[in-house]
């Protein structure tokens, strides 16, 4: 049997906090443990490995990894006790996401998410409400999208939700994973998408709000985000827990 090769693949690597010397190397193994599996052309792989002080969460070792396969990136993002954990799991849940994409090409049947696949994810490091604040905002063009498009480019990017625009209705919609159910939801800004198998769409429109409304519907709710639209445009709009306690918020480009 032949072993396939493939040229050497640079892996940058970015630290942050007390990481340890080891880390970043033992995470080039790994991730190269994947690419040696791939046919397609790796055209960047990004890794970042994050070290939080032991008081701050349970889980302090954070690594997240992006790979560009052929122009598609592929993400994951997990939390360990240890930083050789977190490599560990990182290249599991790496692999996995990508067999997983593999195997959906086209219009396959969605694998349900379980919750053994959540308990690796971070943890959100809790903030007294007066100290939260909007440190990220984010806008850019929502590419259309048909649902099952979006739910392929959220488990690409390892995301709990994906802002897009639908493809046939050409409202702004965000899918997102329904932790109780093991599955994923859609909701709308505007008419409901054509129904998909296992795929429930909200009869709920999305509600009209300001930022400073979201962030108390986001508090007093405890959910992980708000899809919600503006007053002006009538868009959908996204606000969000981030890991690091504060919010994000994602709008469309105008």
């Amino acid at each position: 049997m032949s072993l396939r090769t493939r040229p050497d693949t640079e892996i940058a690597v970015t630290t942050r906090g007390e990481v340890t010397l080891a880390a970043p190397d033992y995470a080039r193994t790994k991730l190269l443990a994947v690419l040696a599996r791939l046919d397609e052309p790796v055209l960047a792989v990004r890794v970042k490995l994050t070290q939080e002080p032991h008081h701050a969460v349970a889980k302090p070792s954070i690594a997240q990894a992006t790979v560009d396969l052929n122009g598609r990136p592929v993400r994951a993002h997990v939390a360990a006790a240890t930083m050789q954990e977190a490599v560990d799991l990182l290249h599991e849940r790496l692999r996995a996401r990508i067999a997983r994409l593999r195997g959906r090409r086209g219009h396959g049947r969605i694998a349900e998410r379980t919750a053994a696949g959540q308990e690796h994810r971070p943890q959100r490091r809790e903030l007294d409400g007066e100290d939260r604040r909007v440190v990220r905002h984010k806008s850019y063009g929502l590419a259309r999208r048909t649902t099952w498009e979006a739910v392929l480019e959220m488990e690409a990017m390892d995301y709990d939700f994906h802002l897009y625009t639908d493809a046939t209705t050409g409202c702004d919609s965000v899918v997102h994973h329904d932790g109780a159910a093991g599955t994923y939801r859609i909701a709308t800004a505007g008419a409901a998408p054509q129904a998909e198998p296992d795929i429930p769409v909200s009869h709920h429109a999305a509600p009209e709000l300001t930022v400073a409304e979201a962030v108390r519907r986001l508090d007093l709710t405890g959910l992980p985000f708000v899809f919600f639209t503006d007053g002006a445009g009538g868009r959908g709009n996204v606000l969000y827990h981030r890991y690091d306690g504060h919010y994000g918020l994602i709008t469309p480009a105008r």
